[in-house]
């Protein structure tokens, strides 16, 4: 394997498909912005108390 490649593992943890949500451990739907890390229904349930509005 030449230095220009990946294996898979470094691949993922370069997408960040290795992360989970910090609540719940789910793998999918993460919110990643800001090293947030939850996944979109935990950050639904949490975010304004942390200051987000919805501004919908």
């Amino acid at each position: 394997m030449s230095d220009s490649e990946q294996t898979g593992e470094q691949a993922a943890k370069r997408t960040g498909q290795l992360e989970t949500c910090q609540r719940c451990g789910r793998k999918q739907g993460l919110v990643g912005k800001y090293d947030i890390w939850l996944c979109r229904q935990c950050f639904r349930e949490v975010a304004r108390g942390m200051g987000f509005k919805k501004y919908s």
